[in-house]
């Protein structure tokens, strides 16, 4: 699999530092350098790039302005690389893969890019499941059924493995296994993990369809439950009931959410 790559930086000298330490990772091909962000928006939608590593603080378009400038189509993977750490929380806000501070660390870099090659081969997979859905369709449409409801299916890797959470000035990389439950108010949401809660700004909505329904699921109007944090089903009044889960909270199932129970007692 080859990381199909641009680099952009307003700095001659920062392009070839990153191209010094890219060249110990074979899988790694430049196929465009930039010195600007209108540049990069240019050669983004012409080549369409696997991967960009972006410069923040550049004349005229900075790092922020190149990723708008891309919400029209499929947007490359993104690493920013800066010299300044006051940009980080935006920076994961705009779904970066990293933020690598100048000089970059071959280290990071190289963790970096393992986060690179699997969100890759996570999308790749899910290409290769809609082809595969695509041909069945036309070909053998009563297997439709049974593809759509296999466990093992690679289609279950375009639902979110880790969440970046902005909370109290901080950002959190929460492991979605992590996530108990997920209580809403509005437009924000309250995500509880075993040892901690963080607010999220965003809608339950948008958020149930980052998540892996085989393990989350609602069972009330504003709540949603990891499936597999179950450890009890406690019989309640009116077809109603309570779910205990791994820390001992306990969460009413209201009637019109009941089928989810039934995972448990069928």
């Amino acid at each position: 699999m080859t990381i199909r790559t641009i680099l952009v930086d307003d700095e001659s000298l920062a392009i070839q530092g990153l191209q010094l330490r890219l060249q110990a990772h074979e899988d790694v091909e430049i196929i465009e350098t930039c010195n600007n962000g209108r540049e990069a928006i240019r050669a983004i939608k012409t080549h369409k790039p696997d991967l960009v590593f972006l410069d923040i603080q550049m004349p005229g378009f900075d790092g922020f302005s190149v990723v708008q400038g891309l919400m029209e189509v499929e947007p490359p993977l993104v690493i920013f690389c800066t010299a300044y750490s006051d940009h980080a929380i935006r920076a994961f806000e705009a779904q970066a893969v990293d933020y690598l501070m100048k000089p970059v660390d071959e280290g990071r870099l190289a963790d970096a890019l393992d986060r690179v090659r699997q969100r890759l081969n996570e999308k790749r997979q899910v290409q290769e499941v809609e082809k595969l859905r695509e041909v069945l369709a036309e070909v053998a449409p009563q297997a439709m059924s049974d593809f759509v409801t296999d466990d093992d299916s690679p289609a279950s890797s375009r639902f979110e493995k880790l969440i970046n959470i902005k909370d109290r000035g901080q950002i959190f990389r929460v492991d979605v296994d992590s996530i108990e439950r997920i209580d809403a108010a509005g437009d924000y949401m309250c995500i509880y993990t075993a040892d901690n809660s963080l607010i999220l700004r965003e809608t339950m909505k948008d958020l149930e369809k980052r998540l892996d329904p085989r393990n989350f699921q609602r069972v009330h109007r504003s709540t949603i439950v990891n499936l597999s944090q179950v450890r009890q089903v406690k019989p309640h009044t009116n077809g109603e009931c309570f779910l205990v889960l791994e820390s001992g909270a306990q969460v009413k199932v209201s009637r019109s959410y009941r089928d989810v129970v039934a995972r448990f007692v069928h």
